[in-house]
C-alpha cells in the first residue's frame, strides 16, 4: 500500500508540475492534478478490458481441439 500511497503522490505532483510550467497558473496546475489521474484511471480500467479480451481470444486459440 505504501508503494500505491507513494505512486499516487509521485503522479499528482508530476501532473501539477507539467501544468503549472506549460501555464504559469497553481490553479490550473491544480486542476490539471486533480483530472488527470481521474480520466487517467478510467482509460486504464477499459484498457485492462481489452487485454483481458486478448488473453482470453488468444487461450481460446491455443486450446486444444476436442475429437
Amino acid at each position: 500500500m505504501t508503494k500505491t500511497v507513494s505512486f499516487a503522490v509521485v503522479h499528482v505532483t508530476v501532473a501539477f508540475s507539467v501544468g503549472y510550467a506549460l501555464s504559469g497558473s497553481a490553479l490550473v496546475g491544480g486542476a490539471i492534478a486533480l483530472v488527470e489521474p481521474a480520466v487517467n484511471t478510467v482509460a486504464y480500467f477499459f484498457h485492462e478490458k481489452v487485454w483481458e479480451r486478448i488473453r482470453h481470444r488468444t487461450a481460446s486459440d491455443t486450446a486444444p481441439i476436442a475429437a
